[in-house]
């Protein structure tokens, strides 16, 4: 399974979310960066990524962008394949 990694805050519900759903498909270790407490990493978070909100989701290289993002990546039946890649 390809690392995933995850900008996100402590109080962030879709964070927990989209962790809930990568769980659920048997990811095993989810790096988490939390920006609230590294606000330089915020600023990469943005360079990176273009955005501003939480969560950022990659997987492997793949930058999956937010849980909308995620779900929607589930539901077309892309998600599974991008886990399984390594």
């Amino acid at each position: 399974m390809p690392k995933i990694l995850m900008y996100s805050t402590a109080v962030c519900p879709y964070c927990a979310r989209a962790e809930q759903l990568l769980r659920a498909k048997g990811a095993g270790e989810i790096e988490k960066i939390r920006i609230d407490l590294d606000p330089a990493r915020k600023d990469e978070m943005m360079q990176r990524t273009g955005r501003r909100t939480v969560p950022q989701i990659y997987i492997g290289d793949t930058h999956v962008g937010g849980f909308d993002d995620l779900a929607a990546l589930d539901r077309a039946g892309k998600l599974d394949p991008l886990l399984a890649a390594s």
